[in-house]
C-alpha cells in the first residue's frame, strides 16, 4: 500500500478499503463525461481489477479524488477515473493525484502510462504526459455501442470458432 501527505494535510493513499464507493460512483455516473449513467455495479467491479488512488481531506477525512490504475504492475498502466470533488477543485489535487501515480508507477518499474482525456491535458501535461507520438501503432476495439461476440461459435462474418485444446 502507498500513502503520501502534503503539506497542507491532504492524504493520497492507495488503500482499497478507504475508497467510498458510493461516493465514487456518484460523481462517475453523474458527473464525469466518461462515465455518465455508469451503474455502481460496473463501478465496483472496475475498482476491485485495479490499483485504486484516493485523496482524502486534512481535518475529517472526507474523500475528495479519486482515480484508478489498470496495470501490470511491471511494464504498463493505464489511468483512469480521474476526478477531484467540484468543491476542492483549483487547490493542484488533481495535478498532485497523477504525479502520485506516476511516482508510484516508477517505483516498480512501469514506464508506459497512457490515458484519454477531453479536457484535462493541462494538468497531465504538468507531470510529463505528452500527445503520443506514434498514435498510428496502436490499435484499439470500441464495442461501447454494441453487444460482445463471443469467441465461441458465433464469430461474424462466418470465421470459425475458436477451439481449446489442452
Amino acid at each position: 500500500m502507498f500513502t503520501l501527505t502534503r503539506d497542507d494535510g491532504y492524504l493520497l493513499s492507495t488503500d482499497p478499503a478507504r475508497i467510498d464507493l458510493g461516493l465514487v460512483h456518484h460523481w462517475l455516473c453523474t458527473d464525469a463525461y466518461w462515465a455518465l449513467g455508469r451503474d455502481r455495479e460496473t463501478v465496483a467491479r472496475a475498482f476491485a481489477g485495479s490499483v485504486p488512488f484516493g485523496v482524502y481531506r486534512p481535518g475529517d477525512g472526507r474523500q475528495v479524488a479519486v482515480a484508478r490504475v489498470v496495470t501490470d504492475q511491471a511494464t504498463f498502466a493505464w489511468l483512469c477515473d480521474v476526478y477531484v470533488d467540484p468543491g476542492e477543485r483549483g487547490r493542484g489535487l488533481g495535478t498532485w493525484l497523477a504525479g502520485a501515480v506516476r511516482d508510484h508507477l516508477a517505483e516498480l518499474g512501469v514506464r508506459r502510462i497512457l490515458l484519454a482525456t477531453a479536457d484535462a491535458h493541462a494538468v497531465y501535461a504538468k507531470v510529463g504526459f505528452a500527445p503520443m507520438t506514434d498514435p498510428h501503432r496502436w490499435m484499439q476495439l470500441d464495442q461501447r455501442d454494441q453487444p460482445v461476440s463471443p469467441v465461441t461459435g458465433k464469430e461474424p462474418g462466418g470465421l470459425p470458432a475458436l477451439t481449446v485444446e489442452t
